[in-house]
């Protein structure tokens, strides 16, 4: 059964928290802050191939999502990034946003 046309939802990573902490230690009794930024979340890549023939891999699996990134935390540790996905489509594939028709 040869798929051209399906509908699905993608859905980029959300970027992970930031962590809101201060010094705190028997040295420094009023240390500033020292909380990291949380990682980026995953991006979603439509690439053409020519080793897919059609869209079958869409007929069931209707909702694309990346992952989140990794929140921060304490001593200016920064949280990981989300690694990006690669989704592969025949060449030629027209990729429209529903809600934007563009």
């Amino acid at each position: 059964m040869l798929v051209d046309s399906v509908t699905i939802t993608v859905i980029a990573g959300n970027g992970g928290n930031g962590a809101a902490t201060f010094r705190r230690d028997a040295i420094t009794a009023h240390g500033g802050p020292d909380g990291g930024d949380g990682g980026k979340g995953g991006s979603i890549y439509f690439q053409g191939s020519n080793n897919v023939t059609d869209l079958r891999e869409f007929r069931f699996r209707k909702t694309i999502e990346a992952d989140r990134g990794v929140d921060g935390a304490r001593h200016n540790a920064f949280g990981k990034n989300a690694e990006d996905k690669i989704v592969f489509v025949p060449v030629g594939t027209e990729i429209v946003d529903i809600e934007t028709k563009q």
